[in-house]
C-alpha cells in the first residue's frame, strides 16, 4: 500500500487544504516538549486548513470572527489529525497527534513542537519575517497540525525562501515584534527576531476581551503579500 497517497486523500476527504511529509531528522535540533517527543517517530505529518479570506481582508475589525474561525479550525486540525493517526495504528504504525494550537508552560510560548517548523520541513512553504509558515499559494492564512510516526512515507523538501526584500509584515506588526534579521531557513533563535513577549501581551488583551475571547491578532497574516487576495492571479498548486 502507498501509505503516503493514502493519507493525502484520506486528509483531503477529511477537510484538509495541505499535506506534506517530513524527514525528522530535520528537526533534531528544535525544541520539543517534552524534549524526547520526536523519539521513536522517522516522520511528521503537516496537515493544513486555510481561512477565509474575507474575515482576514477585514482585519481589525473582523477579529471578532477570526476569533471564531480559529476556534473552528483548530478543532477541524485536532479531529483530522485524530482520524489520520487511527488510520496509522490500523496499519500496524505508531502516530502522536500534536494539537493544533496548545501553548505549554514548559515551553515559554511555544507548543509540544513547531507545527510550522513540521510544515517547512515537508515543503509547505517556508518560514517568513513573521515567524509564520508562508505556502507558495495561500500565504500565511493557513492553521497548521502535526501527527508524528513512524510509518515508511515519501518526504517532501524543504523550499527556497522567497520573502526578499519584503518587510510587510514586520511593519505592520502593532507591538512592533519582529525585526528583518536577514535569516533565509529559521532563525537561530525565536529571540533574534522577534519579541514574543510583547506579542503574547497584546494576544492576552484579546483573550480578556470578553468579544473576543482568544489569542488572536492577525495583523501579520493580512500584511503578507503571498496571502494577499490582490495577488491571487497565480494558479493554486494540487494538494
Amino acid at each position: 500500500m502507498d501509505y503516503t497517497k493514502e493519507l493525502r486523500e484520506k486528509a483531503k476527504e477529511l477537510g484538509a487544504d495541505r499535506f506534506g511529509v517530513g524527514d525528522l531528522d530535520i528537526l533534531q535540533d528544535y525544541p520539543t516538549v517534552p524534549p524526547d517527543l520526536l523519539k521513536g517517530f522517522t516522520s511528521g505529518i503537516s496537515i493544513g486548513i486555510k481561512l477565509t479570506d474575507p474575515v482576514i481582508d477585514a482585519l481589525p475589525d473582523s477579529r471578532r470572527l477570526y476569533a471564531n474561525q480559529y476556534r473552528v479550525v483548530n478543532d477541524k486540525l485536532n479531529d483530522i489529525s485524530f482520524q489520520l493517526a487511527k488510520f496509522i495504528e490500523e496499519n500496524r504504525g505508531r502516530a502522536q497527534p500534536v494539537p493544533a494550537s496548545k501553548v505549554v508552560s514548559e515551553g515559554h510560548w511555544q507548543s509540544f513542537i513547531s507545527h510550522k517548523a513540521v510544515a517547512r520541513a515537508a515543503g509547505m512553504g517556508w518560514i517568513g519575517k513573521s515567524l509564520m509558515l508562508i505556502n507558495p499559494d495561500y500565504g500565511p492564512r493557513l492553521r497548521w497540525a502535526t501527527i508524528l510516526t513512524d510509518l515508511d512515507l515519501d518526504w517532501g523538501e524543504p523550499i527556497e525562501n522567497k520573502c526578499g526584500d519584503c518587510t510587510e509584515c514586520v511593519e505592520a506588526c502593532i507591538v512592533d515584534a519582529f525585526e528583518d534579521s536577514g535569516f533565509e531557513d529559521y532563525p537561530r533563535n525565536r529571540r533574534s527576531c522577534f519579541d514574543v513577549d510583547s506579542c503574547a501581551r497584546k494576544l492576552e488583551e484579546f483573550a480578556d476581551d470578553p468579544d473576543i475571547g482568544s489569542m488572536v491578532c492577525g495583523i501579520c497574516i493580512k500584511a503578507c503579500p503571498w496571502g494577499s487576495t490582490e495577488v491571487k492571479n497565480k494558479t493554486l498548486d494540487p494538494m
